[in-house]
Protein backbone atom coordinates (compact mmCIF):
# COMPACT_ATOMS: atom_id res chain seq x y z
CA UNK A 1 0.00 0.00 0.00
CA UNK A 2 0.97 3.56 -0.55
CA UNK A 3 2.16 5.57 2.51
CA UNK A 4 -0.12 8.50 1.66
CA UNK A 5 -3.09 6.15 1.40
CA UNK A 6 -2.30 4.71 4.84
CA UNK A 7 -2.05 8.18 6.38
CA UNK A 8 -5.37 9.19 4.84
CA UNK A 9 -7.07 6.06 6.17
CA UNK A 10 -5.74 6.79 9.67
CA UNK A 11 -7.10 10.35 9.41
CA UNK A 12 -10.49 9.01 8.34
CA UNK A 13 -10.60 6.64 11.32
CA UNK A 14 -9.68 9.42 13.76
CA UNK A 15 -12.31 11.71 12.24
CA UNK A 16 -14.92 8.95 12.47
CA UNK A 17 -14.20 8.41 16.16
CA UNK A 18 -14.43 12.17 16.76
CA UNK A 19 -17.68 12.28 14.82
CA UNK A 20 -19.18 9.59 17.03
CA UNK A 21 -18.12 11.52 20.14
CA UNK A 22 -19.55 14.81 18.87
CA UNK A 23 -22.84 13.20 17.86
CA UNK A 24 -23.16 11.63 21.30
CA UNK A 25 -22.57 15.02 22.89
CA UNK A 26 -25.48 16.68 21.17
CA UNK A 27 -29.20 16.16 21.53
CA UNK A 28 -31.93 17.97 19.63
CA UNK A 29 -33.99 18.68 22.74
CA UNK A 30 -31.18 20.25 24.76
CA UNK A 31 -31.06 17.29 27.14
CA UNK A 32 -27.82 15.81 25.83
CA UNK A 33 -24.37 16.10 27.28
CA UNK A 34 -24.12 19.61 25.84
CA UNK A 35 -26.50 20.83 28.55
CA UNK A 36 -23.91 19.86 31.18
CA UNK A 37 -21.44 22.38 29.77
CA UNK A 38 -23.55 25.39 30.64
CA UNK A 39 -22.69 27.39 33.71
CA UNK A 40 -23.74 30.82 34.94
CA UNK A 41 -20.51 32.54 33.91
CA UNK A 42 -19.70 30.40 30.88
CA UNK A 43 -19.14 32.15 27.57
CA UNK A 44 -21.26 29.72 25.57
CA UNK A 45 -24.94 29.25 26.19
CA UNK A 46 -26.91 26.09 25.54
CA UNK A 47 -27.91 27.18 22.05
CA UNK A 48 -24.40 28.32 21.14
CA UNK A 49 -22.92 25.03 22.33
CA UNK A 50 -25.42 23.13 20.20
CA UNK A 51 -24.57 25.33 17.21
CA UNK A 52 -20.86 24.69 17.65
CA UNK A 53 -21.41 20.93 17.99
CA UNK A 54 -23.55 20.95 14.84
CA UNK A 55 -20.88 22.84 12.90
CA UNK A 56 -18.21 20.43 14.13
CA UNK A 57 -20.42 17.50 13.07
CA UNK A 58 -20.91 18.82 9.55
CA UNK A 59 -17.23 19.72 9.32
CA UNK A 60 -16.17 16.20 10.26
CA UNK A 61 -18.63 14.71 7.78
CA UNK A 62 -17.27 16.92 5.00
CA UNK A 63 -13.70 16.06 6.03
CA UNK A 64 -14.39 12.32 5.90
CA UNK A 65 -16.08 12.67 2.51
CA UNK A 66 -13.27 14.69 0.94
CA UNK A 67 -10.46 12.59 2.39
CA UNK A 68 -12.22 9.38 1.29
CA UNK A 69 -12.40 10.64 -2.28
CA UNK A 70 -8.75 11.70 -2.19
CA UNK A 71 -7.76 8.32 -0.73
CA UNK A 72 -9.53 6.52 -3.56
CA UNK A 73 -7.41 8.43 -6.08
CA UNK A 74 -4.16 7.69 -4.24
CA UNK A 75 -4.64 3.94 -4.37
CA UNK A 76 -2.11 2.32 -6.64
CA UNK A 77 -3.10 -0.47 -8.94
CA UNK A 78 -0.98 -3.58 -8.76
CA UNK A 79 -0.04 -4.33 -12.32
CA UNK A 80 1.68 -7.56 -11.32
CA UNK A 81 -0.75 -8.32 -8.53
CA UNK A 82 -3.57 -10.80 -8.40
CA UNK A 83 -7.01 -9.64 -9.42
CA UNK A 84 -9.45 -11.82 -7.53
CA UNK A 85 -12.49 -10.97 -9.65
CA UNK A 86 -10.75 -11.95 -12.86
CA UNK A 87 -9.59 -15.20 -11.30
CA UNK A 88 -13.16 -16.03 -10.30
CA UNK A 89 -14.46 -15.18 -13.78
CA UNK A 90 -11.74 -17.26 -15.44
CA UNK A 91 -12.37 -20.20 -13.13
CA UNK A 92 -16.08 -20.11 -13.88
CA UNK A 93 -15.58 -19.96 -17.63
CA UNK A 94 -12.97 -22.73 -17.54
CA UNK A 95 -15.14 -25.03 -15.47
CA UNK A 96 -18.43 -24.56 -17.28
CA UNK A 97 -18.83 -23.60 -20.90
CA UNK A 98 -21.21 -20.78 -21.68
CA UNK A 99 -23.38 -23.01 -23.88
CA UNK A 100 -23.11 -26.61 -22.74
CA UNK A 101 -23.66 -29.21 -25.40
CA UNK A 102 -25.86 -32.22 -25.05
CA UNK A 103 -24.08 -35.53 -24.61
CA UNK A 104 -23.59 -37.43 -27.81
CA UNK A 105 -25.79 -40.49 -27.97
CA UNK A 106 -24.12 -43.47 -29.48
CA UNK A 107 -26.16 -46.13 -31.10
CA UNK A 108 -25.97 -49.48 -29.44
CA UNK A 109 -24.50 -52.19 -31.63
CA UNK A 110 -27.18 -54.33 -33.14
CA UNK A 111 -27.31 -57.81 -31.75
CA UNK A 112 -28.14 -60.59 -34.10
CA UNK A 113 -30.70 -63.06 -33.02
CA UNK A 114 -30.39 -66.29 -34.94
CA UNK A 115 -33.91 -67.34 -34.53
Amino acid sequence: MNAIFTILIVLIIIAAVLLVAVVLLQNGKGEGLASNFTAGNQTFGVRQTADILEKITWGLVAFILVVSIIASFTMTSNQGGIDVTRQIENAQTEQQPAFPTAPIQQEAPATENAE
